[in-house]
């Protein structure tokens, strides 16, 4: 899962040059999924409860699941790319935020913020915590900050499929949920909001958006438990570069 998740970090880390004002949603589609197959990998989005592309990619007020489309990017657009590896059967998923062009301080502290609520996120995955110890750390920093936790989408286990037990939420009270073990491996993913943390779904069913209209950003890693402290596998050994 390491070794998957390592490539998934790669093409996130090639897609920080390659994003840019001019292209459009299409072409990040085209691009990741043929580094990932031209690396060994199998871009394992697709076909997932009848998904058909690679990636999710999420512009400005669309939260999640954004469809890859002839959408042509702008300087100044928050723009967020979730996919997933399957290399030599092992799974790994990850997302990471960009911004076109140079980010005003309003993107960047959103950024800045839900960044940080991941790691504070991964700080309480630990062997004999519980689920809801991950989600309330999250969700006690967001709220301080002045955002919103979207509640409608969920972390999740991960191997030897995409989703698997066990199913989480980024908020809620420590001490309730499942516990956590060592050998578990999971994600964190939350998806952060400037306005209300309420969502409106699209007609196609997948992409959802703001109900205000407010902007939101996401980040995600997978990460084993271990009796050491949480393993990030998405990450390269460059957490909280990107």
């Amino acid at each position: 899962m390491a070794k998957s998740g390592s490539l998934l970090a790669e093409v996130h880390q090639n897609l920080r040059n390659f994003i840019k004002s001019g292209i459009t949603t299409w072409d990040i589609e085209v691009f990741v999924r043929n580094y990932i197959e031209s690396h060994g990998g199998v871009a394992a989005q697709i076909g997932f409860e009848g998904y058909e592309y690679a990636t999710c990619i999420s512009v400005n007020d669309e939260i999640c699941h954004g469809f890859p489309k002839q959408q042509v990017l702008k300087n100044g657009d928050l723009v967020k790319v979730d996919m997933c590896v399957e290399l030599n059967g092992e799974m790994s998923d990850s997302c990471w935020a960009y911004v076109v062009g140079k980010a005003t301080p309003k993107v960047l502290n959103l950024m800045n913020v839900t960044k940080k609520a991941l790691y504070i996120g991964i700080e309480q995955a630990q062997v004999g915590n519980r689920t809801g110890d991950i989600g309330h750390a999250i969700q006690t920093y967001v709220e301080s900050e002045g955002y919103s936790v979207v509640r409608d989408f969920i972390a999740h286990g991960i191997g030897p499929t995409i989703h698997e037990e066990p199913l989480f939420a980024h908020y809620g009270e420590a001490g309730k949920g499942i516990r956590l073990k060592e050998g578990m491996t999971i994600t964190i993913e939350p998806m952060v909001n400037i306005g209300t943390w309420q969502m409106k779904m699209e007609p196609n069913g997948w992409e959802a958006k703001t109900k205000d209209g407010s902007l939101s950003c996401q980040y995600e890693h997978s990460l084993a438990i271990t009796k050491e402290g949480p393993v990030i596998l998405t990450s390269q050994g460059e957490e909280g570069t990107y």
